[in-house]
């Protein structure tokens, strides 16, 4: 490990920099992995959230983007994802559809999204998609021809 400066403790960059790849130790390189990374930003992500009350606003939605990208690893599909949630929901946590009734972040048919946190709508969500679609871009092909999921 490294030492660093006690004020450099809250920010994520430093900290992930212990974070290697899950090589095997005889490798002469040895690279971080974008999961490993990804991981350990959400981490500390999380317990600031949980430690410091948050002024929300597009950084909550930020939030949410980085958390599902880290349990979606591949860019591809990420992306996918966040435009098939930006058109559903906007991403945003308290998203209500009145006529279809769908609440949330993934926009899915079920009242107790309603009382969930964003970070456990991104969850449900990414399990209806990989239940219904497999991928979220199978998910956005389907949204583009029939404007639902």
């Amino acid at each position: 490990m490294f030492d660093m400066p006690s004020d450099l403790r809250l920010y994520p960059y430093p900290l992930t920099q212990a974070i290697g790849s899950p090589m095997p130790a005889g490798h002469a390189t040895r690279k971080m992995s974008r999961r490993g990374i990804l991981m350990g930003i959400s981490c500390l992500l999380l317990m600031q959230l949980n430690s410091v009350q948050i002024s929300w606003s597009k950084t909550e939605v930020d939030y949410y983007k980085l958390f599902a990208h880290s349990l979606v690893i591949d860019y591809k599909e990420f992306s996918c994802l966040e435009k098939l949630w930006t058109k559903e929901s906007n991403w945003r946590v308290s998203a209500h559809n009145k006529s279809g009734g769908a609440y949330g972040i993934p926009q899915l048919k079920n009242k107790k999204l309603k009382n969930m946190d964003g970070f456990t709508q991104v969850q449900w969500g990414l399990k209806y998609i990989k239940h219904r679609h497999q991928t979220p871009c199978n998910a956005w092909a389907y949204w583009l021809k029939n404007k639902h999921y």
